[in-house]
């Protein structure tokens, strides 16, 4: 019996392109953001998906519902799976975070083990203990199946550490992952592979 999961980022938004940090806060996808979505919907058209996951913030939800087709009735949606959630940050432009907090931002995305949040922000561990118990959640419930899940950049390279069995400190060194690029993980007889990491096979410009 073989469990398969598809994980992905939500599409290009338009936050991602005027460069502004977003974590819980939200903005929509831009025309190049749902264009990777269908890219991506066009390569898993084929899969029969026993399960939709998806975080519960809007950019995620619509490429979601891209990726399925629409044929898909319920797309479960878990705050659970929410970006880290970056206090301060969050609706800022990445210029003025890095002139302000030179230290922390670099932290963030190098030095995770490091990373102190500003105000009511994550921190990695705190991000990990309320997104890998969902994660354990769905494999669980959906044994034998294939599910599609829907999330952001950190969360989804917070998981893939999981399952690539890396510590924390050494997310910072794990390659980005970019919008809708997938990432695929089977479990087969309890051995796990990672078959996919951030692979964008699915561009088409």
């Amino acid at each position: 019996m073989e469990t398969t999961l598809y994980l992905t980022r939500h599409g290009q938004t338009e936050w991602n392109l005027v460069r502004k940090m977003q974590g819980h806060m939200d903005s929509p996808l831009t025309q190049l953001g749902v264009q990777q979505a269908q890219w991506l919907g066009e390569r898993l058209s084929t899969v029969p998906f026993d399960a939709i996951y998806c975080s519960s913030s809007p950019r995620a939800i619509t490429t979601a519902g891209i990726i399925s087709g629409h044929r898909f009735s319920e797309i479960v949606k878990l705050d659970s799976l929410k970006e880290i959630n970056m206090g301060l940050w969050e609706g800022q432009h990445i210029e003025q975070i890095t002139q302000d907090s030179p230290t922390p931002f670099h932290q963030f995305f190098n030095e995770p083990h490091l990373y102190q949040p500003m105000g009511q922000g994550e921190s990695y561990s705190e991000l990990m203990k309320r997104a890998l118990p969902a994660i354990q959640d769905i494999l669980t419930n959906h044994n034998g199946q294939q599910v599609l899940i829907v999330t952001h950049r950190i969360t989804l390279k917070a998981i893939m550490s999981y399952f690539m069995n890396k510590q924390l400190n050494e997310i910072g060194s794990m390659p980005d992952i970019h919008p809708t690029a997938l990432c695929k993980v089977t479990i087969h007889n309890d051995v796990l592979n990672v078959d996919l990491y951030g692979d964008t096979a699915h561009y088409q410009n």
